[in-house]
C-alpha cells in the first residue's frame, strides 16, 4: 500500500540528515534528534511493553484515536533511542491502514543500515513489526 503521507514524511527526514555529509555523522545526528512523541511513562516499562529480539531492551507502545498512529518508546542505548524514535515519528500520526502497508526505507537512503550490525537491523525489524502489530490492533 502506497502512502502519500507517510512518503512525504520520509522524504521530509531524508532530506533534513543527508545534508550531514558523513554517514556516521548523520547516525549521530539522529542519536541526538529528540523525535516529537509523548514520552513514555515509567509505568509502561513493562515486560509486556518490551520488543522482542532487541540486543538493547526497548519498550513500546502505541494507540490508535481518530484513524491516527501514537507511539510511545525508549530504550537504555541512546544508538537504539535514537533509530527507533524516529522510526516512531515517521509513523505517528499515519492511519493504521498505511502503517501497516508501508516498508521504510530511510535507514538505507541515509546509508546508516549499512553501518549497522545484523543485530541492531533484527531489532529495527522486530520494532517495526510490533509498530504494526499496534496499528492493526486498531
Amino acid at each position: 500500500m502506497s502512502s502519500v503521507f507517510l512518503e512525504a514524511r520520509q522524504r521530509a527526514f531524508v532530506e533534513q540528515f543527508e545534508v550531514i555529509p558523513d554517514p556516521h555523522e548523520r547516525l549521530a545526528a539522529i542519536v541526538a534528534h529528540k523525535p516529537r512523541l509523548a514520552p513514555l511513562p515509567a509505568a509502561a516499562k513493562t515486560d509486556a511493553n518490551l520488543v522482542p529480539g532487541c540486543s538493547s531492551r526497548v519498550w513500546l507502545t502505541g494507540f490508535v484515536a481518530e484513524n491516527a498512529c501514537h507511539f510511545q518508546t525508549e530504550s537504555e542505548s541512546p544508538l537504539v533511542r535514537g533509530l527507533v524514535g524516529l522510526l516512531c515519528e515517521l509513523y505517528e500520526g499515519a492511519p493504521p491502514g498505511e502503517v501497516v502497508g508501508f516498508e521504510p526505507e530511510i535507514f538505507d537512503k541515509l546509508e546508516i543500515s549499512k553501518n549497522l550490525s545484523p543485530t541492531r537491523l533484527n531489532g529495527l525489524a522486530s520494532v517495526q513489526n510490533v509498530i504494526r502489530q499496534l496499528a492493526r490492533g486498531a
